[in-house]
């Protein structure tokens, strides 16, 4: 799987739902606006539903619920996951990331422009909150 770099500040989710479903940003970009998501929409990092309707339209199946974290090891083989998980004005938010299992090798897909690199290994600095299995 390869990573999508977000676009826009907000648009970790978008980048996100592009990278599960072989898309471009701005392919998913423009799904997203059809769906009525936008990243400028803060829900879209407080509220799962907006990336689920997003990752259903893309064809990707996720499971129904947010699971806690646990461990790296008890992480399903692809899974989207929570993390700088904090409340803001009495609202949840977080950033979205990818963590996939491929050949093996464990990593962390992070979409956010300014890293030096979007594929991450740092487990010990990456603190999630919950995730949520991609089923297919």
């Amino acid at each position: 799987m390869e990573v999508v770099i977000q676009e826009e500040a907000t648009g970790c989710g978008i980048a996100a739902s592009a990278a599960l479903a072989g898309l471009s940003y701005g392919e998913a970009k423009n799904r997203a606006s059809a769906l009525g998501i936008s990243a400028s929409d803060t829900s879209l990092w407080s509220d799962t539903e907006y990336v689920r309707k997003l990752l259903r339209d893309c064809g990707v199946s996720v499971s129904p619920t947010e699971t806690p974290f646990e461990s790296w090891e008890r992480l399903p083989d692809k899974a989207l996951l929570a993390i700088k998980w904090r409340m803001e004005y009495g609202k949840p938010f977080w950033h979205w990331v990818l963590f996939v299992r491929e050949g093996g090798q464990a990593m962390v897909l992070d979409s956010k422009r300014a890293l030096r690199s979007n594929v991450r290994q740092d487990f010990g600095r990456i603190k999630p909150k919950w995730y949520i299995e991609i089923t297919n």
